[in-house]
């Protein structure tokens, strides 16, 4: 597996910005690029601003080899980003990403990488080391809803093809921190635009 690079996660989505002309899909991809970049930097406190996330967002993820499960709300939302980035399980890399987005969505599809803790993977059956990092690899589908405000009411993830699938275990050295990934990712990090009613749906 070639070195994958943190700054390159959003490639895709930055290029679909460059073509688009319609405002109101300018903001939205622009929320959709801070909340990407914000959740691997660590930043997730910043993700449950007003500005960006509804008071009650709703999260549905559907994963190969797990129940599906849900998060009702920013204080189950706020646990599970708040303990993937205490435990450096916060660090996503993207290749091979698709983007769409309309007046109500932005949709993705690629292959991801996430950096999974062995004792987690342990815990759910897998003959892994439980004391390694590994790096969690699926083809994923997202779809993220938002408001006529522009604000993210929640995400649909799943898995659909398992043909991608794989787990590599990290050498010590080529484990990042939420902290190396935050300064990396930083330059990439850009305030939202204000939001006017000219961004409203038409």
């Amino acid at each position: 597996m070639s070195k994958l690079d943190i700054t390159k996660q959003n490639v895709a989505v930055e290029k679909v910005l460059e073509t688009t002309s319609n405002p109101r899909h300018r903001y939205l991809l622009q929320a959709y690029l801070r909340h990407r970049y914000l959740e691997s930097a660590g930043r997730w406190q910043e993700i449950l601003d007003p500005s960006l996330t509804v008071d009650a967002p709703f999260y549905r993820f559907s994963l190969a080899g797990q129940a599906p499960f849900t998060l009702d709300g920013k204080d189950q939302v706020a646990l599970l980003y708040g303990h993937w980035t205490a435990t450096d399980q916060c660090v996503f890399y993207v290749e091979d990403e698709s983007v769409a987005v309309g007046d109500h969505m932005v949709v993705g599809r690629g292959i991801g990488y996430q950096q999974t803790l062995g004792s987690e993977l342990a815990a759910a059956g897998l003959d892994v080391d439980p004391e390694a990092m590994y790096l969690k690899k699926s083809q994923i589908m997202m779809l993220w809803p938002y408001d006529d405000q522009c604000r993210l009411l929640g995400e649909d993830v799943w898995e659909f093809d398992t043909a991608e699938a794989g787990l590599y275990k990290l050498d010590p050295a080529d484990v990042l921190t939420a902290a190396q990934a935050g300064r990396l990712l930083d330059p990439f990090i850009k305030p939202l635009p204000p939001f006017d009613d000219s961004l409203l749906p038409k």
